[in-house]
């Protein structure tokens, strides 16, 4: 079942099978028409075909399939998916081969082609249409599209960035700082530069990347890529745009990018020394401060020839209203060391060699800078208005001459004015030092003087203290017996006052201890009697307590019944009393304290009234 007997007729006839097979005919026979196979006398073996297999993730196109009729159909194409078997038939052939299922991440996209009209969903595919297929997704092309290329998101960074081309209107435009998939009508675009450009940009990427690049690796530029340019620090770089005819300046440090219809403009500066036009080769222009050299070969008015070599301090003073003005200039280092050199050439034309050799520095400085009207000095600067370049100052590193004689004749008269300068110097240095060595005996001799007349004013100092010594020497012993009686004196008196003061103290003491005695005993008689009165206190609230528990003890063991009953007898045996003496009432006084009798009389008034009525 993986194979098939491939046959071809010799002769017109009919086969096992029942067939008619043309002369020339070719025709496969399988496991579904026999197991085994015997050829006829007319069928000839071509060979044996395998079975072509394809899985869930293939297909292919096979070319020039076989109909359902058995004839072949010339120039057709029919697209096989897997999961499927089958025998490529006689006149049958894949076309590229058996191929993957095209897998899209969400990243990819496939650019597709129409070969012929046809209807593709709701859209209707004309033969040459461009469209793509995104992911993710699995796409299995049909006979009428062809694939032309399998593309990418390309990430870009915020310095990076790509040329895209429509190829439908040609428009060129840069795409930078996103990830970006190319439409179906666009394409990545070379941009071309010149040559000079391609080599500056070159040797900026090797000195920059140095340590990266392996050796005898040549780095070769990505023309699909936006170009990038990294401005130094104090520079500025020019940028003509051919489609929108302006130019745009730059000014270091930043990160140019140059767009589809923009160059960069290439500076050709003069160099080495003296200068030559066209050795520096340059994208950037240094602002500054910075210095160049020259040699100028002036002539003076005496004909002697010089080479000066001269050294130009320099600057850009850079309008911000007009920053194109500094590039106006092609070579600003040659066009300025011309116009100095000029200027020089002309200065020292009008003075011998022995007046400019003496005065080189300042003739030079007045030529090139010129005087300052109002004060005659020389300026400190030179200004190129045409493109604001500035000149702060000129250093005459040598002058030499150019013809040998004068050369020498010249390295004489500096012998000669050296010989005479030393000696000049030897004689100042003679005649200094006698000055000196007489000034330092004048100054010897001052001294000793001054030194005897200090030794008089010693001498004389010491015969003063010699007679005093004498004097105080006699009135000495009358004064220490003086002294010494009036100290025994004021001891005495001393220690009077001492003893009083003693005394003082005890009496001050013999009291203080009296007091302290009679506090002490009135403190004690106070805190006795206090003892006294708290146990008296005690005594008087224990009695009370006593005879208050007294009382209770007793009405309780008289009981409230009895009491009541003692209280109710009173009134009731008096009345019996009164009524056994005749008497209705009785009031006992003392006298001291009023009684109202008013109302007693009128009771007892009252009382008699009523008795007799009864």
């Amino acid at each position: 079942d993986k194979k098939a007997l491939h046959l071809e007729a010799t002769n017109t006839f009919t086969d096992v099978f029942g067939k008619e097979r043309k002369a020339g005919e070719e025709w496969l026979v399988t496991l579904a028409d026999a197991e085994t196979h015997i050829p006829d006398v007319y069928e000839k073996v071509i060979g044996e075909v395998k079975i072509t297999t394809l899985t869930t993730r293939q297909y292919c196109v096979v070319l020039d399939p076989i109909g359902r009729d058995g004839k072949p159909q010339m120039g057709k194409r029919e697209l096989r998916k897997g999961e499927v078997s089958f025998f490529l038939r006689p006149g049958e052939k894949l076309e590229s081969g058996i191929q993957n299922v095209h897998v899209l991440d969400s990243e990819e996209a496939i650019l597709l082609r129409a070969r012929e009209a046809f209807k593709d969903g709701e859209n209707i595919r004309k033969p040459g249409d461009r469209w793509m297929i995104y992911g993710p997704d699995d796409y299995v092309p049909p006979v009428s599209v062809e694939i032309i290329e399998k593309r990418r998101a390309i990430p870009l960074d915020e310095n990076e960035g790509i040329y895209v081309r429509d190829i439908t209107t040609g428009r060129v435009r840069m795409i930078t700082g996103r990830a970006y998939m190319l439409g179906p009508n666009e394409v990545l675009w070379e941009k071309q530069l010149p040559q000079v450009v391609e080599e500056l940009l070159a040797k900026q990427h090797t000195s920059r990347d140095r340590s990266e690049q392996p050796k005898g690796v040549e780095v070769r530029r990505d023309k699909t890529k936006v170009i990038t340019f990294r401005t130094p620090h104090n520079s500025a770089v020019q940028i003509y745009d051919y489609k929108a005819k302006k130019a745009r300046v730059v000014f270091g440090p930043e990160l140019v990018m140059l767009g589809p219809d923009e160059q960069f403009t290439v500076l050709y500066l003069s160099g080495e020394i003296p200068k030559r036009p066209g050795v520096i080769r340059s994208l950037t222009l240094l602002l500054g401060p910075d210095f160049m050299t020259d040699v100028v070969v002036v002539e003076t008015s005496d004909h002697a020839r010089l080479s000066l070599k001269v050294s130009y301090n320099w600057h850009f003073e850079v309008d911000k209203e007009d920053t194109q003005k500094i590039f106006q200039v092609p070579d600003f280092v040659g066009d300025a060391t011309k116009a100095i050199a000029s200027r020089v050439r002309g200065a020292v034309a009008g003075h011998s060699f022995d007046a400019f050799h003496k005065a080189s520095a300042e003739l030079i400085k007045s030529a090139v800078f010129g005087l300052d009207p109002e004060t005659g000095e020389p300026r400190n600067r030179l200004v190129f208005s045409s493109n604001n370049l500035v000149i702060t100052n000129i250093d005459i590193q040598s002058v030499e001459p150019v013809d040998q004689k004068t050369r020498d004749a010249l390295q004489k008269s500096v012998q000669l004015a050296i010989e005479i300068t030393t000696k000049s110097q030897e004689a100042e240095a003679r005649h200094e030092a006698e000055r000196r060595e007489q000034e330092a005996k004048g100054r010897l001799e001052r001294q000793k003087i001054n030194d005897e007349a200090e030794a008089e004013k010693a001498r004389k100092s010491l015969l003063e203290l010699q007679a005093q010594s004498a004097t105080v020497e006699a009135s000495g012993q009358a004064t220490a017996e003086a002294r010494a009686r009036a100290a025994a004196a004021a001891i005495e008196g001393e220690a009077a006052v001492k003893q009083a003061q003693l005394q003082s103290e005890a009496s001050k003491i013999k009291a203080e201890a009296e007091l302290e005695e009679t506090k002490s005993k009135q403190s004690a008689e106070v805190t006795h009697q206090k003892a006294l009165n708290e146990l008296e206190v005690t005594r008087a609230k224990e009695l009370s307590r006593i005879e208050a528990k007294k009382f209770k003890d007793v009405v309780d063991s008289i009981g409230p019944n009895t009491i009541k009953t003692i209280a109710q007898a009173g009134p009731e045996m008096q009345a019996k009393l009164l009524q056994g003496l005749g008497l209705k009432g009785f009031l006992i006084t003392d006298g001291n304290s009023p009684i109202n009798l008013f109302n007693t009389a009128g009771g007892l008034v009252g009382g008699h009234g009523q008795t007799q009525q009864h």
